[in-house]
């Protein structure tokens, strides 16, 4: 089918390549020019992987997926270009080249010379061999730091840029509502004002650098029953719209995120991937949102082999472009053959095939590859001789110095202290016996994102292409005069026992035990964290519990250390470990961060972004249970955690004090006005998180007891103070009404400044006054911190 249209140009450029003209009048004119095999070919990607001698990438044969044929698709275009240093280990230089080289083949052979859009995934960096490998999601979200979160993805997005990546495939949003489930790692945490933020930051420092940040799952994946990976969701309206779709909400109005990835999960009944409602009514008609949506990977194919909506692959086709996605990710497999045929048939309108074609080649334009002067060169390769491959090899460094300051920053804020007796900071002790399986792994500050983890594990021929201290070196390099004696013990998950007494000698010969437990990052089964690495319990895994308790029974003090993807419950371990350190696969600087802590070098300052659990088989829970999800006589289930989400302490002391609220009375659309002081009354400089919760007595429908509303690091010198004030608009306190709308009720509300959900510390009674008031949208975000230091530090200190 060719399109008999007469397009404007010039003599010297079509009219669709000339950036003087808007996006809009260009996309129209190339849509129009555009045969329907041209225009579909724009709307899916293809699988493959960069060659590690430069030449051009080749076909990934997914296990799901039949081969593909590139030489037979590229004369009609290619909308994307999936994972080219993501599949297979290769020199970031040489990756260059073949996706180079790659664009140019794809650019030549078509008629219009568009080029595809390369994504890659970065949940923990950019995915490719030899980049720098920083914390997991879940490490952001323990640095309630928005700003070091904002940097490093600024970071990430100039690597990926420099060797000719245009999308990344991160963050992701989810919510977590069961720590059982997998994926726990590549989230931010279990509250949705702090995954809000927090990934709205990363969005932002990604966007910063020319990359296309990708909002993912949406929504309800992470709400599965049971916490298993790809299980049907029990969700309800209210849960979705006030838990889990405010922080894509927040990252679509303040991130300029310019992609969104639909979810597996299908919401009583109605698959995300072929949910009009949610794809266009919500985030489009409503939220005014412009970018592309892309298919989580096969989302498009479940539609008929797991969700069993549609009878073919054309029917999966159509139902998700109606429904408002716009390509079919990680390679073609419905939008092909039988979407043309669904089109010339009549089955599916020509119409939806332009209306995301226009979003893709709109995107395009964005990114300059529609522009006459684009070239597939990447900056990296700029100006460079690439007559002679080999001589490339090394030349790409993306894992800089610079790099590694940012993951290291981010890993020391997110260490998080959960308990501590006064035996850390370890005091030069002359006899440490470091025991786990963790404590000389040298992967096991990786999540299963990272690419040594994600990829890596399958060529284990290949070096990891990281320098990846274990905790043993780098305790090693922080106490030079100290004895350590190491001991595995047992393994993460072999549940092997027989190195237990010999653990239990080492120990009781040490002045302190360093107990290194946790998981191992994996995909699907493989590992004890990571996508498909799911939970029955959350009890340790294998037999670390044992070990454990059988080093508690040494005699001798226990820190217990864990690099893990989720929380676990610890057994007598919470009350009887000298120290708990928690730390969630912190990436390369993880175990030299972690060995900061434990000499005192650094001072922890990470927060819990999830909670503890008391028990290991009460899940699912969060801190956000209303009250009935509390602990009660009538269930002998106690959910109570160990420690409390935003929980974490640090090497000194703090006072909260002098809470005055300036305005004790708020009409519905007003706001109030607090401030409070804050006092650092130890001998260390130390960071205090102030956490602003909301309690809503009574509501018209059923409210958590208590929501993170606001946050702000509060740095300071020994004996220094600093007045923290804060105004909290009225939408902060709206939730979904009876009818489904969103509302400010007015009423009494206690606002509780808290070191985290269980740790009130000051608490103010004000109301709220007048008519019921309905938000929307655009509504008031964000509470508004500002701090003034009242008092230096105390001379001498």
């Amino acid at each position: 089918m060719t399109a008999d249209v007469a397009v404007e140009t010039t003599p010297e450029i079509p009219l669709w390549n000339d950036p003087n003209h808007p996006v809009a009048t260009r996309v129209d004119a190339l849509v129009a020019a555009m045969t329907l095999e041209e225009k579909i070919a724009q709307l899916y990607g293809v699988w493959v992987g960069a060659s590690d001698q430069g030449g051009e990438v080749a076909p990934h044969q997914h296990d799901m997926e039949e081969a593909v044929d590139l030489d037979a698709l590229v004369p009609a275009g290619l909308g994307q270009l999936t994972r080219p240093f993501g599949t297979v280990p290769v020199d970031p230089a040489l990756g260059a080249l073949s996706l180079m080289r790659t664009q140019a083949r794809i650019t030549s052979a078509g008629r219009f010379g568009i080029p595809a859009v390369a994504h890659e995934e970065c949940l923990a960096g950019f995915a490719a061999w030899g980049a720098t490998a920083y914390p997991v999601p879940l490490s952001w979200g323990a640095t309630f730091d928005p700003d070091a979160v904002r940097r490093m993805a600024a970071a990430i997005g100039r690597d990926m840029r420099s060797v000719g990546i245009h999308q990344g495939l991160a963050p992701v949003l989810d919510v977590v509502r069961d720590a059982r489930w997998g994926r726990v790692e590549e989230t931010i945490g279990e509250d949705p004002y702090l995954v809000g933020t927090i990934g709205t930051a990363y969005v932002q420092g990604l966007e910063s650098a020319g990359i296309v940040a990708t909002l993912k799952h949406f929504v309800g994946y992470s709400a599965s029953r049971a916490g298993r990976n790809l299980a049907p969701s029990s969700v309800g309206t209210r849960e979705r719209a006030d838990v889990l779709l405010p922080p894509f909400e927040m990252a679509v109005r303040e991130g300029g995120s310019r992609s969104v990835m639909s979810a597996y999960t299908d919401i009583d009944g109605v698959p995300a991937a072929a949910d009009e409602a949610l794809l266009t009514g919500l985030l489009r008609d409503t939220w005014g949102f412009e970018g592309t949506v892309v298919a989580d990977y096969f989302g498009v194919a479940f539609l008929k082999t797991l969700h069993g909506i549609t009878a073919d692959w054309a029917d999966a086709a159509g139902a998700a472009l109606k429904a408002g996605l716009d390509v079919e990710l990680p390679t073609v497999k419905t939008f092909g053959t039988p979407l043309v045929d669904a089109v010339t048939d009549g089955r599916v309108p020509e119409a939806l095939i332009d209306r995301a074609l226009r979003r893709v080649l709109g995107q395009k334009a964005e990114l300059g590859l529609l522009d006459p002067d684009w070239s597939p060169v990447p900056p990296a390769l700029d100006g460079v001789d690439l007559s002679d491959p080999e001589a490339l090899r090394g030349r790409i460094d993306l894992d800089r110095p610079e790099n590694r300051e940012l993951a290291r920053e981010i890993a020391e804020k997110a260490v998080v202290l959960l308990t501590n007796d006064g035996t850390l900071p370890l005091a030069r002790p002359r006899r440490i016996a470091l025991i786990g399986p963790n404590a000389a792994e040298a992967t096991a500050v990786l999540g299963c994102y990272s690419f040594p983890r994600h990829v890596g594990v399958q060529h284990p021929e290949v070096p990891v292409g990281l320098d990846l201290p274990t905790l043993y070196d780098t305790l090693t390099a922080e106490f030079p005069d100290a004895d350590i004696t190491l001991a595995r013990g047992t393994g993460v998950d072999d549940g092997e026992v027989s190195g237990i007494g010999e653990a239990v000698d080492a120990a009781r010969a040490a002045d302190v035990v360093v107990a290194v437990l946790g998981d191992r990052a994996g995909l699907f089964g493989r590992g004890t964290s990571g996508e498909g690495c799911d939970a029955e319990s959350l009890t340790l895994p294998g037999a670390q519990q044992r070990l454990l308790d059988a080093l508690l029974d040494s005699g001798t003090p226990v820190v217990t250390v864990l690099l893990a993807g989720r929380p676990y419950a610890l057994g007598r371990a919470t009350a009887e470990s000298a120290a708990i350190v928690q730390s969630f696969f912190p990436g390369e600087e993880g175990t030299a961060a972690l060995a900061g802590v434990l000499s005192g070098r650094t001072s922890p300052t990470g927060r819990l972004p999830v909670s503890v659990p008391g028990s290991a088989g009460a899940q699912p829970t969060t801190y956000l249970g209303a009250r009935l999800a509390q602990a009660s006589e009538v269930s002998n289930i106690d959910p109570t955690p160990a420690f409390g989400f935003g929980h974490g302490l640090t090497y000194t002391t703090f006072a909260w004090s002098d809470l005055v609220a300036h305005t004790k009375e708020a009409p519905t659309d007003g706001a109030f006005s607090l401030e409070l002081t804050v006092r650092n009354t130890g001998e260390r400089h130390g960071t205090e998180v102030v956490q602003l919760y909301l309690h809503d007595p009574v509501a018209s429908v059923v409210q958590p007891v208590q929501r993170l509303i606001g946050y702000t690091r509060v740095p300071l010198a020994p004996g220094e103070a600093r007045r923290v004030r804060v105004e909290v608009p009225a939408d902060l306190a709206s939730f979904t009404g009876r009818d489904g709308r969103r509302i400010v009720e007015p009423g009494d509300l206690e606002l509780r400044f808290a070191a985290s959900s269980t740790e009130p510390r000051l608490t103010a009674t004000v109301a709220l006054t007048g008519p019921e008031r309905r938000v929307d949208h655009t509504r008031r975000l964000h509470a508004v911190f500002a701090q003034e230091t009242v008092e230096g530090a105390v001379e001498g200190a």
